[in-house]
């Protein structure tokens, strides 16, 4: 090809010219399930709505706490409410006087200005227990975030900062900075509950003290500390042997402690039909109140699930309707492929003061839990509980079913392994099953294997509930599920098999003297009337080592009432 050729080939080819002045269009919104959501890119509701009274405490120069558990919006509100302050959305702050000192004079000032809101996320300061190393670690971050964000323009954050004097290097150069600006400045401290031992009371005392000598020298206007627990419970996050706190406690310049709720039904609904008002998508009914039943609102799940729902089963075909059949499949395929979301949780139950209070949510056992203790606030504000109306339960039952799962992971490992030919073909009873023919082959496993899934098990007291568990979830892996219904203060678990159209109760108990069988059967009588049901199984764990097995297995029919018939299970 001759040159000219080739010139005209280009330019024939070549791409339009790009028009300054022209605007890119944004891709369409989608459910978002890794990081903080951006309101041009993701579905979602105004997070503020689910904290309410942030607006008063910024305005008034209070500091404060925002406690929620993993993935619930606590930085998607921060963000938002920093975009909202520095954009200019917040009227209130228009009359806001700031008495200042600028150039070394003090005077009022009254802009119009509201305050400059800064983000800075402590995560990268994890680790590091020594202020020596962590509290530079601390203001860098910071710097950086002044640098990066542009809040704060040209300003010389920290350009001259003495690390040297860790002791005072963050209150000085933020007392600075303060002094030379001419608004008030607003820091919200995100992951703040990454720090620990004498980073993290170096950092609380730095700014007890600019709290403190506010009056006199100029410093930061408001504070937010945020993360997953209260401030009054990071002092679990210090070593016994330490230090001693002394009497200017750190741990006393909060105001108040915020938390930021779960989603209702009706957001839910609300956050759904954003989808469809975009894309014409439709959730039924049904399948919205199924995923405010099996998520309890928590936001990171009710993401997963219409995400699973609309991009994984679906594959974004938005001429179907999610039903409440694709929303089962979706949690289904969330709880087995243990996104990352859940696993960090997972990874949380080798912990031994994670255990102390899930151990007796699983048994059932209600004086084992001490609601004033710091483990329980612990587990609690990791988000895997709930206190509902007094009864310790999972934080959902999405969460229940992957805890009874990863507990009984190791068993269940073991029988899918081909010595365990249990096949779901072997219990099929017409269209349904023979769920005594299956308790009658656990007793006999139970009998063989107990002594040693019992030393296994990191949760020993709750080793017969998992390996039941587990014995059947490898029988309905075939098809079917296990309802399970965890709560500690019932001294019980209660199990719903269903498979195909039919409902098979079962009570799990752990014998506790000679009241065990009949609170058992009052328990699964009340159980069966819930689900609707007329045959029910009460299965009874013996775990005298004294008496023989001969004893333990034992099998029982009763009739209580008309039409209502219950097995007694001995194991």
């Amino acid at each position: 090809m001759s040159r000219c050729g080739f010139i005209v080939l280009f330019r024939c080819l070549r791409l339009p010219r790009l028009d300054k002045s022209a605007t890119i269009q944004p891709m369409g919104k989608f459910f978002n399930i890794a990081g903080p959501c951006d309101p041009k890119r993701h579905y979602m509701l105004p997070p503020q709505e689910r904290c309410p009274g942030l607006h008063p405490l910024i305005e008034q120069g209070h500091y404060f706490v925002i406690q929620a558990a993993r993935q619930t919006g606590k930085t998607t509100l921060l963000q938002d409410l920093m975009r909202q302050i520095n954009g200019g959305g917040l009227p209130s702050f228009t009359r806001m006087i700031e008495s200042v000192i600028v150039k070394g004079e003090r005077r009022e000032i009254d802009d119009g200005n509201r305050p400059t809101v800064l983000y800075c996320t402590l995560e990268s300061v994890q680790g590091i227990d020594d202020p020596k190393e962590g509290m530079p670690a601390i203001v860098q971050a910071l710097a950086a975030e002044i640098r990066l964000s542009g809040a704060l323009k040209d300003f010389p954050f920290a350009s001259r900062a003495d690390f040297t004097d860790y002791t005072n290097v963050l209150y000085m150069e933020l007392a600075l900075a303060c002094r030379s600006l001419s608004k008030p400045l607003v820091i919200f401290f995100d992951e703040v509950d990454c720090l620990s031992n004498g980073t993290l009371i170096s950092f609380l005392r730095q700014l007890r003290a600019g709290y403190v000598n506010r009056s006199r020298i100029p410093f930061v206007h408001s504070i937010a500390l945020v993360g997953m627990r209260n401030i009054r419970d990071f002092k679990a996050r210090i070593r016994d042997d330490f230090e001693t706190l002394g009497s200017a406690s750190p741990f006393n310049i909060v105001t108040k402690a915020m938390t930021l709720r779960n989603f209702t039904k009706e957001e839910i609904a609300a956050l759904y039909r954003q989808h469809t008002d975009a894309s014409g998508q439709a959730f039924e009914p049904s399948a919205i109140h199924r995923v405010a039943e099996q998520t309890c609102g928590q936001p990171w799940l009710v993401n997963a699930v219409a995400r699973e729902c609309v991009e994984e089963l679906l594959k974004n075909d938005l001429s179907k309707t999610v039903t409440i059949a694709l929303v089962d499949q979706a949690i289904q395929n969330i709880i087995q492929r243990r996104d990352t979301h859940i696993d960090s949780l997972l990874e949380r139950l080798k912990e031994s003061r994670v255990r102390m209070v899930i151990e007796p949510v699983v048994t059932g056992e209600t004086a084992a839990i001490q609601r004033s203790s710091d483990d329980y606030e612990y587990v609690r504000d990791l988000g895997l509980i709930r206190d509902d109306r007094g009864t310790v339960e999972p934080a959902n039952p999405i969460y229940g079913e992957v805890i009874a799962r990863t507990l009984a992971s190791d068993l269940q490992y073991v029988l899918e392994a081909p010595i365990y030919p249990y096949a779901l073909a072997r219990y099929r009873k017409g269209a349904g099953l023979d769920l005594g023919f299956l308790l009658k082959d656990f007793q006999q496993f139970w009998r063989e294997n107990s002594a040693i899934w019992w030393e296994r098990f990191d949760y020993k007291k709750a080793a017969p509930h998992l390996v039941l568990m587990a014995f059947l979830q490898r029988i309905l892996n075939g098809g079917g599920r296990i309802i399970r219904e965890m709560a500690a203060e019932t001294r019980r678990l209660d199990l719903c098999v269903e498979f195909g159209s039919a409902r098979y109760p079962i009570e799990l108990k752990v014998r506790s003297g000679d009241k065990t069988e009949n609170e058992g059967r009052e328990q699964l009588l009340h159980y069966m009337d819930t689900l609707g049901c007329s045959e029910g199984w009460l299965v009874i764990f013996d775990r005298d080592p004294a008496c023989p097995w001969e004893e333990k297995i034992h099998w029982k029919t009763e009739k209580p009432a008309e039409g209502k018939t219950l097995h007694l299970v001995g194991c």
